[in-house]
């Protein structure tokens, strides 16, 4: 792919004379339009590599949640989920401001698709390429943690804490899992959307971080995010000792539910099922609401028209 012609889609438009730093709602639209067309022209090498640092971004926000919620089970429910929420957003500050590809996200490239911009194959390219990025950056950092034996923390808490949260998520049936997954990625996409209003670093930090708590403290369904804690979970209940289960005064029996199968059929497909949609809730309701008055359909961008429009 042409350096050039990547660098030359992927400018953010500037907001006009007289605005300030803020984006109107219609320059919000044009600016995811225009960020995602230069995400699907990037080369599949450096989607790889984005998705891949995306994925350990959001793994290290929830293992930031771990560690902040362990040992708070006499504080209030809702004040122990909140912090636990409000630390997890460091993931997505992450991503928005060092750059990244994350699925969840990516799911706005249906505003190009919206306006025929972007062909349909090169979008679902993109959101399997940046899917199985995210998937390795996870594995990743879960192999890492059990490497560094971070489940020993606290004399054993850190672990249990996980081996709870990995629990509860393969708890779901089909129908919740999926609605779990819309409401999650409504709230993900918004934190997006709104941080394209800006181009402070800060301010984009700002933004993210009540939606993102949102979500995680309520429990919605993030499947980046359940590659990480899952995987890590299963890690643990195989690589542990008796002695783990005696310093914890926990039996490894009460989390047999945790299993690759289950992870797959009860969280992994209803939830990826559910943030596409969640995703297309937002992009395709806001292209709708701000969108359609633009004049007429633009052509379906390939890799010939890129070259003609730059040259």
């Amino acid at each position: 792919m042409n350096t050039r012609r990547t660098e030359v889609l992927s400018q953010p438009l500037q907001p006009p004379p007289g605005s300030g730093d803020a984006y109107s709602p219609q320059q919000i639209l044009n600016a995811i339009e225009q960020g995602s067309l230069g995400k699907t022209s990037n080369s599949s090498g450096k989607t790889l590599g984005l998705a891949v640092s995306a994925g350990l971004s959001i793994a290290l926000g929830f293992a930031f949640f771990v560690t902040a919620t362990t040992g708070m089970e006499d504080a209030p429910w809702g004040i122990s989920r909140l912090v636990g929420g409000a630390v997890f957003s460091l993931g997505l500050i992450v991503i928005l401001v060092c750059g990244g590809e994350l699925f969840t996200s990516s799911i706005l490239g249906c505003v190009p698709w919206a306006t025929q911009r972007l062909e349909t194959r090169r979008l679902l390219r993109n959101w399997l390429l940046v899917y199985l990025g995210n998937l390795a950056g996870a594995l990743a950092l879960a192999g890492l943690v059990l490497t560094a034996k971070l489940h020993e923390l606290a004399a054993g808490k850190w672990g249990i804490n996980v081996l709870e949260i990995a629990a509860h998520k393969l708890e779901h049936d089909f129908a919740s899992a999926v609605a779990l997954g819309i409401l999650c990625n409504v709230m993900v996409c918004l934190a997006v959307w709104m941080s394209h209003s800006t181009r402070r670093a800060g301010e984009k930090a700002l933004l993210v971080i009540l939606p993102v708590a949102l979500f995680v403290s309520t429990g919605f369904e993030h499947v980046v995010a359940n590659m990480f804690i899952v995987p890590l979970a299963l890690g643990i209940m195989h690589n542990v000792d008796a002695g783990f289960w005696q310093m914890t005064s926990h039996a490894g029996s009460a989390y047999e539910g945790i299993t690759l199968s289950n992870f797959v059929l009860h969280n992994l497909i209803p939830v990826t099922l559910g943030n596409v949609i969640g995703g297309l809730l937002v992009g395709l309701g806001y292209w709708g609401l701000f969108g359609l008055v633009r004049p007429c359909a633009k052509p379906v961008l390939t890799p010939d028209l890129i070259d003609r429009q730059i040259h």
